[in-house]
């Protein structure tokens, strides 16, 4: 019956365009792991990161943002989560700096770029590429602009400064919204 389900899943995300290694397969029961950790449904964005080794950067920006209560809140959220490999490819001294005190404000309005408000699962995001005819505009918490578009069978996003991060993984749950792993951070303009 796993088998069947997966199958079914991965048919129909290829009829939306996202292929299994973005849309990652698993049960309504199961767990999806992230950073070689479980990532419950019943626990908050911040409560699922901090046990992600992929996202320690992550979850130290949040933390020096003060941004920790705002995402354990009832949401829902959409974040799109970069990971530690993706804050190193930034330029040397870039993370150091932005974790210091006097430059919180700039922190926190990279890091809510990265949070639609409500709850955008693939297969929600892909209808509205599919409506855009080809890319989909979001409005970020900081006020900023994201847009999403399919790259062959991944989905693409694009910052205001024509950056580009990929999905590697979707649709991480959340009891206040859900998660989508990214491999690029995001820049504002």
């Amino acid at each position: 019956m796993k088998i069947f389900f997966q199958l079914a899943m991965t048919a129909m995300f290829a009829l939306i365009g996202i292929n299994a290694a973005t849309a990652q397969m698993m049960s309504p029961s199961e767990n999806p792991m992230v950073g070689g950790a479980a990532m419950y449904k019943t626990k908050n964005i911040v409560e699922n990161a901090v046990n992600s080794r992929d996202h320690t950067t992550l979850v130290a920006a949040v933390k020096a943002a003060g941004l920790v209560e705002t995402l354990s809140g009832p949401g829902p959220f959409t974040v799109f989560a970069p990971v530690n490999s993706a804050f190193d490819a930034l330029p040397a001294g870039t993370v150091e700096t932005l974790l210091k005190p006097e430059n919180k404000s700039l922190l926190t309005t990279i890091l809510t770029y990265h949070v639609i408000a409500g709850n955008y699962d693939s297969r929600s995001i892909a209808k509205a590429i599919k409506a855009g005819k080809g890319k989909a505009e979001f409005t970020t918490v900081s006020g900023g602009k994201l847009w999403a578009m399919m790259d062959g069978e991944s989905l693409i996003l694009m910052d205001e400064k024509g950056g580009r991060s990929r999905v590697t993984i979707a649709d991480v749950r959340q009891s206040n919204g859900v998660i989508h792993v990214v491999d690029s951070v995001l820049l504002p303009k």
